[in-house]
C-alpha cells in the first residue's frame, strides 16, 4: 500500500516563542504529524522573499514536509506567542505572504492527488487566499477527506466563513472553548458537547466530528454511529503549541491507513500528549511513541 497523501492549505509561519522562533502554522503542523504517522505530508503556503522565508522553507524541508511554497513581496509571517502556564496566546499580524496565495495550475495538480486536505479559518481571512482555497477544494478527488480544523484566532473569522467551510468539509474538529462560541452562533445553546457534535454531523452531512477539551477529554463521533471518548492523559507540559494539530494529523493519517476509529483516536491522543511534553509544534519523534493512555490504565 502506498502512503496516503495528506495536504495542508494555509499559513506557514514563525511562532515567536519566549525561547526563540519555531516553525509552525496550524495546517503545516497537521501535515508534519500526518507524515510522522505514516502519510506523505504536503503543505501549500506562501512566504516572503526574505531571509525569514528562506529559513522557513529550509526548515520545512529539513522536517520532511513536501512543500509547494510561493514566494511574494509580502513579509514572511511571524506570530508572537506568549505562554501562560504552557498555554499559548497569539498575536497575529495581517498583511503577510500567506494572505496572498495565488491560484495556479501547479496547486490544482497537487490538490487533485491528495487523499486528505486540511484547512482552517485563519488563512481565509484575506479575499485572495480565500478565493484560492475555495477554488482548490473543488479539485479534490472523489472520496478525499476534507478536514476542517476551525482554529479560531482573534477576529479572523465570521459565521458566514465557518458555514462555507463546513459545507466543503467531511471532517470537523473543534475545541471546547470554540464550541461555547459556536453554540451561540448557531443557536444550539444548552446542548451537551456530544449533542452539539451530532448536530453539526447531521446539519452539514459530515463523516466525523471531533471535539477536544484540553486536559479533560476528547470525543470522536462518526456518521456510521461509532464514537470514542477518551480522558486526556496527564503529562508534564512544556507547551501546548501544535498539540491539537498533532491530534488531527495523527487521526487523519491513521484513519487513511485503515485503523479503526478507536485505534486512530488513541494514537491521536498519545501523539498530542507527547507534543505537550516538547517545545514547539514539530518535535522529533521517539523511536517508539509512549502509550500515555496505557500508563494511565485507559
Amino acid at each position: 500500500m502506498t502512503n496516503p497523501i495528506v495536504l495542508s492549505l494555509g499559513e506557514l509561519l514563525w511562532d515567536m516563542l519566549p525561547g526563540g522562533k519555531r516553525a509552525g502554522g496550524a495546517p503545516v503542523n497537521f501535515a508534519y504529524h500526518a507524515m510522522k504517522n505514516g502519510a506523505e505530508g504536503w503543505a501549500i503556503s506562501a512566504v516572503g522573499e526574505d531571509e525569514l522565508g528562506d529559513e522557513l522553507v529550509a526548515k520545512a524541508d529539513e522536517a520532511g514536509i513536501n512543500t509547494v511554497i510561493q514566494r511574494n513581496a509580502w513579509p514572511t509571517s511571524t506570530v508572537e506567542v506568549a505562554l501562560k502556564n504552557g498555554i499559548p496566546e497569539y498575536t497575529i499580524v495581517k498583511g503577510v505572504a500567506w494572505d496572498h496565495i495565488l491560484y495556479t495550475r501547479q496547486l490544482i495538480d497537487v490538490v487533485s492527488k491528495a487523499d486528505a486536505i486540511c484547512f482552517g479559518t485563519l488563512a481565509l481571512r484575506s479575499p485572495e487566499t480565500h478565493a484560492t482555497i475555495m477554488e482548490l477544494l473543488k479539485h479534490t478527488k472523489p472520496g478525499a477527506m476534507k478536514f476542517f480544523d476551525i482554529n479560531l484566532r482573534g477576529d479572523h473569522y465570521s459565521k458566514e466563513l465557518i458555514e462555507e467551510l463546513l459545507k466543503a468539509a467531511t471532517v470537523f474538529k473543534i475545541n471546547d472553548e470554540e464550541l461555547l462560541l459556536l453554540r451561540d452562533m448557531f443557536d444550539i445553546r444548552g446542548t451537551s458537547g456530544e449533542d452539539a457534535c451530532r448536530w453539526f454531523l447531521d446539519e452539514f452531512d459530515l463523516d466525523y466530528v471531533i471535539l477536544t477539551a484540553g486536559s479533560a477529554y476528547s470525543t470522536v463521533i462518526s456518521r456510521k454511529g461509532e464514537s470514542s471518548t477518551l480522558d486526556t492523559p496527564h503529562v508534564e507540559v512544556v507547551d501546548t503549541v501544535g498539540a491539537g494539530d498533532s491530534f488531527s494529523g495523527t487521526f487523519t493519517a491513521r484513519t487513511l491507513l485503515g485503523d479503526s476509529l478507536t485505534d486512530a483516536h488513541r494514537k491521536a491522543v498519545n501523539t498530542a500528549a507527547f507534543v505537550c511534553t516538547q517545545a514547539g509544534a514539530w518535535p522529533d519523534y521517539p523511536t517508539e511513541m509512549p502509550d500515555y493512555l496505557a500508563e494511565a490504565g485507559k
